[in-house]
């Protein structure tokens, strides 16, 4: 099955992104969740998929400042922590 997203919302407030995905679901995620399962390198384990990064080095107040398209298959996304590594596939999007 393929996971596309027609339209890819950055809510007002920049705390919440809303996806309308090609079946009609729509999916809603806070930027402190997205933050804090960001699957980049940096916080999970590549090797063993610990995760590294600790919930409560995420501050609460943490705010979506861009979103940008991988090819036609995640989202990169620029946090006000200043962190934008992480690759969010569609399908990881689904999963959450």
């Amino acid at each position: 099955m393929s996971f596309e997203p027609r339209e890819i919302i950055l809510c007002d407030d920049n705390s919440r992104i809303r996806i309308i995905w090609s079946d009609g679901m729509q999916s809603e995620f806070e930027a402190l969740t997205l933050r804090r399962n960001c699957p980049c390198a940096s916080c999970v384990n590549e090797w063993t998929g610990e995760k590294m990064l600790r919930d409560e080095e995420v501050e609460a107040s943490v705010k979506i400042e861009d979103i940008s398209l991988v090819g036609r298959y995640a989202i990169n996304l620029r946090f006000s922590d200043g962190h934008e590594t992480g690759i969010y596939s569609f399908r990881y999007l689904r999963e959450l």
